[in-house]
């Protein structure tokens, strides 16, 4: 996955399953294992999410993506 591919990918406002495997380059059972790690966190501190989504925020932060790197990558494509 490109730079710019991964940029437009996590603009979305939320992640879904698919999402969270290409980022995270996880098979399906990882995925599950880190959207529930994140959705229990935000329950936790008391937010309501919705089952098939996760914030794409919280996934960002959780797999530590850089995104002025990645925006510096995009840069230099054009």
């Amino acid at each position: 996955m490109t730079a710019k591919e991964t940029l437009e990918l996590i603009s979305k406002q939320w992640c879904n399953l698919d999402d969270l495997m290409k980022l995270g380059q996880f098979g399906r059972n990882s995925a599950l294992k880190v959207k529930r790690e994140i959705k229990n966190h935000l329950t936790k501190l008391g937010y309501k999410i919705p089952n098939n989504h996760v914030p794409m925020k919280e996934v960002v932060d959780y797999l530590a993506i850089d995104v002025p790197y990645l925006e510096s990558r995009a840069k230099e494509r054009v």
